[in-house]
């Protein structure tokens, strides 16, 4: 089926897509987490995003890792992974790329980290790379690198150097002005953005009077973030849209109303996190109601759907 075909299909960064749903970064492991429950398919996807990669292995964050919240979950992982060489000679050659596009996820401590990483997707089969450069749940890098708009240019200024793959900067919504940061990473050669990483937070236990996430803070995601995620995708895509930069919506997507709210706001494609969790066979549900609406609203695709907010 080509994109004409189906209206589900999306162009982002030259990539044709058949579905605008993409399993978001260190929700899907390296792309074989639910590849085990019966009728789950990458297939039912448009791109599946690796999960965070650094140069050398990581063994990860102190216990606990994870804890549920209010409409929520905290995680602070902490970019446990095996390390690159390891993900680029054993991990990526077992994938199967006619199912989706895989893209890889970039971390690091220092920008140099950042320019090594990213040469060594570059070459390999992967069909994009986000970096990570708003990882709120590491004690360096990630969060300082996303909340700075200087620094976010030079992480994206020096990956461009490294690979003529689409780039795509996963921005912090921990940040005064994220619509600037997006303007800057654009100049230093960002071709798309997902937006956005999860939120700061924290739990405590009452009766220790201790943080139950071991590393104190992590991330919030889930349903609890999406009125943020939505607005903040609204405010970067009056940057993109002059440049025709498209943008993953992501932040507490459970639902097609929730996915078509994003594409409205600007999104080219939706990113699927959290939810997988409670249910892993969302995606077919979300591709379902959104050719749904497509129909009943009779749009040719989703292109005229894509940043169609009529603000008051």
């Amino acid at each position: 089926m080509n994109q004409t075909d189906n209206p589900l299909a999306v162009d982002f960064c030259g990539l044709t897509l058949h579905s605008p749903l993409v399993l978001l970064s260190g929700c899907v492991g390296f792309g074989e987490e639910y590849t085990r429950v019966r009728g789950f398919s990458n297939r039912d996807v448009g791109a599946v995003c690796l999960k965070g990669t650094t140069l050398d292995p990581r063994p990860g964050n102190m216990p606990h890792r994870v804890y549920e919240t209010p409409a929520g979950m905290l995680n602070a992982i902490g970019l446990q992974n095996p390390g690159v060489d390891h993900v680029v000679n054993s991990i990526l050659p077992q994938l199967d790329f006619e199912e989706t596009r895989f893209i890889a996820n970039v971390s690091g401590s220092t920008v140099e980290e950042y320019h090594e990483v990213t040469r060594r997707f570059d070459d390999s089969p992967i069909d994009a790379i986000e970096i990570n450069i708003s990882c709120p749940n590491v004690k360096e890098g990630g969060v300082a690198f996303g909340n700075d708009p200087d620094m976010s240019a030079r992480v994206v200024e020096t990956c461009r150097k490294a690979t003529n793959k689409p780039l795509i900067t996963k921005l912090s919504p921990n940040q005064t002005d994220i619509a600037g940061n997006a303007r800057r990473c654009i100049e230093a050669g960002s071709d798309a953005f997902a937006v956005i990483n999860t939120l700061m937070g924290m739990a405590i236990d009452i009766e220790t009077r201790q943080p139950v996430i071991g590393n104190n803070q992590g991330g919030l995601s889930g349903p609890a973030i999406k009125p943020v995620a939505l607005l903040k995708v609204q405010q970067v895509y009056q940057v993109c849209k002059a440049h025709h930069i498209p943008i993953i919506g992501q932040g507490g997507i459970t639902t097609v109303e929730d996915a078509i709210e994003f594409l409205i706001a600007g999104a080219t494609t939706v990113g699927v996190g959290t939810a997988l969790f409670y249910d892993p066979l969302v995606c077919k549900t979300l591709n379902s109601g959104i050719s749904d609406y497509l129909q009943r609203h009779q749009l040719p695709g989703l292109a005229s759907l894509t940043g169609s907010l009529q603000l008051n």
